[in-house]
């Protein structure tokens, strides 16, 4: 870690990384320091071998992030700064999570309260979404003459079936949090009391996993999802390669035998 952080909350534990949005008093919005404070975060969690999975929240009861501080925008607008468009590339904190594709550690969105815009983009940019009973999702994009330039059109149009992602893309409308994991959207909806124990059970299960099989796994995964499938089955993945010929390859199968719980090293 390389900067004070004044946005970010940043701490490790027990091979979780737990990451917090820092900015309650605007439900979190996210501004270009935070971005590059996020930058330093994520670039951490993957050279990090002892953090097996990232835990993404936001600060307060209110929000997990309700997106772009469009007050920073209007005054970058006022300066003259280019404008925005698809993607990250060119802008402070890139590669941003959303399209950090290379990414191999599991990330989980705690999400309660508001997940709009970029907000909502972070969120679909993770590999699992566990939501309070009021959690609420939303691309508000459309009605504010903008596009949801970090992956939302992308993402929404691949995880949820393609005409109720262009009704919401196309109007802004929301989704609670029941409509959410009906369509498969997230992995679990809870009493927001619940929330946090809820979190904990599923850092608890993929830290229990081998950490080289979870990375090969979300790797082959991502990678081959718009593959034809004989070609998925052929393709290479540097992280299979690495489990394949790794001991915990081995360690998992002996634990078994021998009715213990397994080592892993990650190597």
């Amino acid at each position: 870690m390389t900067a004070a952080h004044t946005r970010v909350r940043y701490a490790k534990k027990d091979h979780v990384a737990h990451i917090t949005l820092d900015r309650p008093e605007v439900l979190n919005a996210m501004d270009l320091r935070m971005h590059e404070e996020l930058a330093d975060v994520w670039d951490d969690v993957e050279a990090d071998d002892d953090i097996r999975v990232a835990v993404l929240t936001g600060a307060g009861n209110r929000a997990f992030s309700v997106g772009q501080d469009l007050k920073e925008r209007a005054r970058l607008d006022e300066r003259g700064a280019p404008l925005t468009t698809f993607g990250s590339r060119g802008q402070p904190g890139w590669p941003r999570l959303t399209d950090r594709f290379t990414l191999s550690k599991p990330v989980l969105a705690r999400v309660h309260g508001y997940a709009l815009g970029g907000g909502f983009e972070l969120a679909l940019a993770c590999d699992l979404i566990i939501a309070s009973e009021q959690a609420l999702f939303g691309l508000p994009e459309a009605r504010l003459g903008l596009v949801p330039g970090a992956g939302g059109a992308f993402r929404l149009a691949r995880q949820l079936p393609l005409k109720t992602a262009m009704g919401h893309l196309l109007t802004g409308r929301r989704l609670d949090a029941a409509t959410a994991l009906r369509y498969g959207l997230v992995n679990e909806v809870v009493p927001a009391d619940r929330l946090d124990a809820c979190v904990g059970e599923w850092t608890d299960d993929l830290v229990r996993s081998a950490p080289l099989s979870v990375r090969a796994i979300k790797e082959a995964v991502l990678a081959s999802v718009d593959m034809p499938l004989e070609q998925a089955f052929t393709a290479r993945y540097a992280w299979e390669e690495r489990r394949r010929l790794s001991s915990d390859a081995a360690e998992g199968v002996r634990a078994f035998t021998e009715r213990r719980d397994p080592r892993w090293t990650g190597r």
